[in-house]
Parts: structure tokens; C-alpha cells; sequence
């Protein structure tokens, strides 16, 4: 079978045979490929940064980010069947700790964990995949133009989730109505596919959602936002550190954009109580000069918190599908329009490639 492998460390990108995987245990479900998304961690090991090969093996494949559907499941498989469209999750953990353990190796504590498609495992940029199936997370059929977004937005589902179980546990006017974020002023910074999934989870639970890049209000990104019901907050006419003085202080800031100027100026917009969840890795080691004094002196005399997150556990995953279905009956084809680059698994060079103004999210079909 095809598949698009890397040499790690290199910008060596090419179109591979492999041998088709085989059930070899009765936990596992054999998948058929239907399409992988590009990220930038894709674009990041393309362009020769972080990234393992399996033990053993030269090269990786690439893709984390997939959908497929199930041809084969072993003999006591119950959560999915053949022709079932499924998701496989990302991370498979150390072995050794607690969290993973309780299979929640996005929590692992020794780092041992790996990663498909990323380090130490070859991912799903390939025909088939097989896979144990406590990672498999089953699709309904009607999702099937959106679901390759279960990933990213599994992402988003961690972050949000980790801010609000903060917040209810430490303000005492938490359980005052359901759901904390329920007409809270939240900003997401970044309107790349995390940011505008990250605005719609938040459109899901009723929260007042700003979105701040710094793109032309009438261009892809803004528009499908203010379609959802966010407002969009141009970053060249309003920095993120006058948003609290232009818009409204906000009670969650949700950063996508993995810039760390803008994230620490995005403390400045962070209101009394606020949490403020990082989502984006920097890039680059380039030195910043940062305010230590003032910083802290925000975060205690505001009360304020922040969190870092990155991965997401099998539930998350069920979140991401839960919401991406009620956005689904919400908006209707709207959500398909995130998809915005397709190429054949045979054009991958062009999809690895930066991209341009209008995309927001590529994928590459089998």
C-alpha cells in the first residue's frame, strides 16, 4: 500500500510502498483510509523540525489528524463493525504511569508517551491503519464531510473543558447557572482551525465569543466566524493588549496563535477572575523581554489563571463528535467550509506547502 513518509530531521517527504497491516490481536480494528488533515506540527515536520521514526525504521509516516472506515475488527471488538466510520486518537502512552494507565497518556508523567504520526509511531497518511480499539472513536455517518476536524477539535475540547472545571472549582458563584461559560466575554485569539473550532465550541455553550487575528474583516476567516454568531476583532486596529479597554475585559482567553508576544499581551485582556488557556506552541527560540514583575502582579492581584494544554483523551474525542454534530444541526453545511484545501494523496507536496490567505484547513484524500 501508498503511504507519505519523512526521514525526521529532514525536508525529505515522499510517496512510499508499505506492507497493508493485518489484524494480529482481537482488540484491533483494521481502517480504510478516507481522508487526513494538515496541521502545522504537519508543516513543521515537513520542514525538517520535531519528529521520531519508529524504532527501527529511517522514516515515519505522517498524519495524525484522520477519519476512515472500519473493513476488519477482531473477534472481540464490540464499540464499532465493519462499515462504521471511526476516528483513531494520537497519543499511546508510556505504560508506566497512573494517567496512563487509566488510558489519559495526554496527562502522562514520565514522557515516555508516542505519538502517531509525530514520534515514535508511523501515522495514518496512508491506505490503511490498524489499531487497538480502545483508541477507536465511532462516527455517525452524517459527519462524514467534517469529521477528518474530530482531531483539532479534540484539542479544543481539552482546553475548554480544563479552564471550566478550573473556574467551577474556585469561584463561588460558579453553580449559579449550568454551564460556567454561559454569557461569558471569551476571546480567541487566532482564527486558524483551532481558533474557529475553539469559537464554535463556545457559540455550543453560550458564551459571548470575540475573535481576534489580524486579517481583512471581509476575508474567509472572519466572515465564517461572524456566520456562527462571533464578532471579530481586527489585531491591527485593536491590539490585544487595548481589547479589555475597546471591547470588554474577558473571562476566558483562548490563544491559537502560538506567537508568545501576542500571548502575553493577551494577559492584558484577561479580565478579575479570568482564565486564560494556551493552545499554540511558539515557534523558534528567538529571545522575548517580558514584564516578570507586572505579570505577576496581574495574575495575583487579578486572581487571574493560566493554563497550558496540548493533546486530548479518548472522551475529548467523544466531545469533539458530540459538538461537531450540534454545530452540524446548527449550521448546516457552514462547518464544511473549514475544509477549505483538498489534494489526492498523490499531490502531497503542494499540500505540505504553506498556505495561502483563504485556506483554513487542507486535507489530503485517499
Amino acid at each position: 500500500m501508498k503511504a507519505i513518509s519523512i526521514r525526521p530531521g529532514t525536508t525529505s517527504i515522499q510517496l512510499v510502498e508499505r506492507p497493508q497491516p493485518n489484524i494480529g490481536a482481537p482488540d484491533e480494528v483494521k481502517v480504510k483510509i478516507i481522508r487526513v488533515g494538515i496541521c502545522g506540527t504537519d508543516r513543521e515536520e515537513a520542514a525538517g523540525g520535531r519528529s521520531m521514526a519508529p524504532k527501527g525504521s529511517a522514516d515515519l509516516v505522517l498524519g495524525h489528524e484522520m477519519f476512515g472506515k472500519v473493513v476488519e475488527v477482531g473477534k472481540s471488538v464490540t464499540r464499532v463493525k465493519p462499515g462504521d466510520y471511526v476516528v483513531f486518537t494520537v497519543r499511546r502512552g508510556c505504560g508506566k504511569c497512573l494517567p496512563c494507565l487509566m488510558n489519559r497518556s495526554d496527562m502522562c508523567l514520565t514522557g515516555e508517551y508516542h505519538e502517531r504520526g509525530i514520534w515514535g509511531l508511523d501515522g495514518y497518511q496512508t491506505e490503511f491503519v490498524v489499531d487497538k480499539e480502545q483508541y477507536a472513536v465511532h462516527v455517525p455517518a452524517e459527519l462524514e464531510p467534517v469529521a477528518v476536524l474530530t482531531e483539532p477539535t479534540s484539542v479544543v475540547e481539552k482546553a475548554i473543558d480544563e479552564a471550566v472545571r478550573i473556574q467551577t472549582s474556585r469561584l463561588p458563584d460558579s453553580g449559579s447557572t449550568p454551564d460556567w461559560l454561559y454569557g461569558k466575554k471569551c476571546l480567541v485569539a487566532g482564527l486558524g482551525p483551532i481558533g474557529l473550532l475553539a469559537s464554535t465550541a463556545l457559540q455550543l455553550r453560550g458564551a459571548d465569543v470575540y475573535g481576534l487575528d489580524i486579517v481583512d474583516e471581509n476575508s474567509v476567516r472572519p466572515q465564517w466566524l461572524e456566520k456562527i454568531g462571533g464578532k471579530y476583532i481586527d489585531g491591527r486596529k485593536v491590539p490585544p493588549q487595548k481589547v479589555a479597554d475597546a471591547v470588554a475585559p474577558m473571562d476566558l482567553v483562548f490563544d491559537a496563535t502560538g506567537v508568545a508576544p501576542v500571548e502575553f499581551n493577551l494577559l492584558e485582556a484577561l479580565g478579575l477572575n479570568g482564565v486564560y488557556v494556551l493552545t499554540g506552541v511558539p515557534g523558534g527560540d528567538r529571545a522575548l523581554q517580558v514584564d516578570g514583575a507586572d505579570l505577576i502582579r496581574r495574575l495575583v492581584l487579578k486572581n487571574q489563571v493560566m493554563v497550558g494544554s496540548v493533546n486530548a483523551a479518548r472522551d475529548h474525542f467523544q466531545l469533539a463528535v458530540d459538538d461537531l454534530a450540534h454545530a452540524r444541526l446548527l449550521w448546516g453545511n457552514h462547518l464544511n467550509k473549514l475544509i477549505t484545501n483538498r489534494h489526492r494523496f498523490d499531490d502531497f507536496a503542494s499540500a505540505f506547502q504553506h498556505h495561502g490567505a483563504d485556506e483554513i484547513k487542507a486535507v489530503i484524500e485517499w
